[in-house]
């Protein structure tokens, strides 16, 4: 009974002192979490990292994002911060050696190792706020009217993961070398590696052992067409993180705690599975589903019919009928003959077979009637499918439009831009020169088109005219402007023109 009494004062003094210590360390964070966030090159990164995240989500996409693409988009911009946050991080461990505080540090009751937790709380809450703002970037872009598709939360953890790896190595740094130049030369080295590292197009498994692996790309695909191991990477960012933070702890002289030396080598497990998942070939299943979504996208697909259109999307598109039919509507209003009630047929259509890397331009549908349209929507890509719309209904499929080189390019081209807010600056927009003179090749989701000097002059003096007198004229001479072989020189006179000056020559 007596040894008994006599040990439990002292047992109570031990669970006393210990919740004090995690209090102060609790205390400390906080106050090392407001110095942290109140450096001048954290807030400069915060600052630029805001400021430009802001000012691009306005007008990405032209107000049509796919979510797919969009939680990539958030990655690459919080490296800032991680540089900003690593560097100081780094100089707050460092603090007390710079002032020689240490030998007053040692007589409290945190012990250097807590101090060090301390300095990976404020970490952990600045790769917090920055998991807020790439919340709120995503939040922003999927709530624009225009968007599709669906985001994945792997993607939108590497940002702030690499927030905390970037902060916990800083802090790691500082107790392995006691030396204010090591954060600014590991930042260096950190930039000048991955400017010499090689592009996303060519490189295999080992582009995934960087913090992240975003990329914008010209080729949008269908979620489940992907095939990126963006929860495998998440979860090798956390266990690097982990793995950093606890070595800090443990070279801190946490090295007697049984649970830091076993949570280090639960780290290490951890990034060692995330790393070896991530670099797995694409799966036999994803492949299969690329070649099948390219080559027969009408067996993925859902159909919709308003008037005599039919209108064929993949799944996450299909909300975009809508803004695919004003187009398309707005087109068939101009034409003449038989085309304003020909049944058409708009399918959507990806070259997915290679991957977000792969640029290839979809081939020409050589069904009849039938009109390609892609996975992107917005910008330049209105005023292209209009031109792809007026090009089938004036020859009768994408192939022979693909080949044609005569007068009926400059119906094609007047039908597609006469009903545009701004018809001649979409003129330059769907050409490659970006110009409203002599010859030039016009960019389709497709074939490219071939537009000579003297279809630029037609078209263009067509264009500043009222569109209804044009329209009149278009309806009334449509067989003989949509003949095969009609010359510019014809076409001109049919419409109320004097003949070009430039020759009629294809490119």
């Amino acid at each position: 009974m007596t040894a008994l009494t006599a040990g439990t004062p002292a047992a109570a003094v031990t669970a006393s002192g210990r919740r004090a210590s995690w209090a102060a360390v609790f205390v400390l964070a906080r106050f090392e979490t407001r110095r942290l966030l109140l450096r001048a090159p954290v807030l400069i990164a915060f600052a630029v990292y805001i400021g430009w995240t802001v000012w691009r989500t306005r007008t990405s996409w032209d107000g049509f994002p796919a979510l797919q693409d969009a939680d990539r988009a958030t990655q690459n911009a919080p490296l800032l911060v991680g540089l900003a946050v690593l560097l100081s991080a780094n100089q707050a461990v460092l603090r007390s050696r710079r002032y020689d505080t240490d030998r007053h540090l040692d007589v409290l009751v945190v012990q250097p190792w807590r101090r060090t937790v301390a300095h990976l709380l404020s970490v952990a809450a600045v790769a917090l706020l920055t998991g807020v703002c790439v919340a709120g970037q995503f939040t922003w872009e999927a709530l624009k009217p225009g968007a599709v598709g669906h985001g994945s939360p792997g993607e939108l953890l590497a940002g702030p993961l690499s927030v905390l790896l970037l902060g916990a190595l800083g802090v790691l740094l500082a107790r392995l070398l006691a030396s204010s130049f090591a954060a600014p030369l590991l930042i260096v080295l950190l930039l000048f590696s991955s400017l010499l590292a090689p592009g996303s197009a060519d490189e295999g498994w080992t582009r995934w052992l960087a913090p992240t692996v975003g990329g914008n790309t010209s080729t949008t695909l269908p979620s489940e067409l992907l095939g990126r191991p963006a929860a495998w990477h998440a979860l090798y960012l956390a266990g690097l993180a982990l793995s950093a933070a606890l070595l800090a702890v443990l070279v801190s002289g946490g090295a007697r705690l049984r649970t830091v030396r076993a949570g280090v080598a639960g780290a290490v497990a951890l990034t060692l599975v995330g790393a070896v998942a991530q670099s797995q070939d694409l799966s036999p299943e994803i492949a299969e589903a690329r070649t099948r979504f390219s080559v027969t996208p009408e067996k993925e697909q859902r159909c919709a019919e308003r008037d005599t259109t039919t209108y064929c999307a993949f799944p996450e598109w299909g909300a975009r009928t809508g803004d695919w039919d004003r187009v398309l509507t707005g087109v068939r209003s101009l034409v003449g003959g038989t085309a304003q009630d020909r049944p058409l047929v708009v399918r959507q259509r990806v070259e997915a077979r290679y991957g977000l890397d792969g640029d290839a331009a979809i081939d020409s549908s050589t069904r009849p009637y039938e009109v390609t349209v892609g996975t992107a929507w917005g910008g330049n890509r209105v005023p292209e499918f209009a031109v792809a719309v007026a090009g089938v209904l004036v020859t009768g499929s994408e192939e022979e439009l693909g080949t044609m080189c005569d007068g009926r390019m400059v119906t094609v081209m007047w039908l597609a831009l006469a009903g545009r807010p701004d018809p001649v600056s979409d003129l330059r927009r769907v050409r490659l020169d970006d110009g409203d003179v002599g010859s030039a090749i016009v960019l389709s989701q497709t074939q490219p088109l071939n537009m000579t000097a003297a279809h630029t002059e037609v078209v263009r003096e067509l264009l500043r005219r009222p569109k209804e007198e044009t329209a009149a004229k278009v309806k009334a001479r449509w067989a003989e402007l949509t003949a095969p072989k009609v010359t510019t020189d014809r076409v001109a006179r049919l419409l109320g023109l004097d003949e070009p000056e430039a020759k009629d020559e294809c490119l």
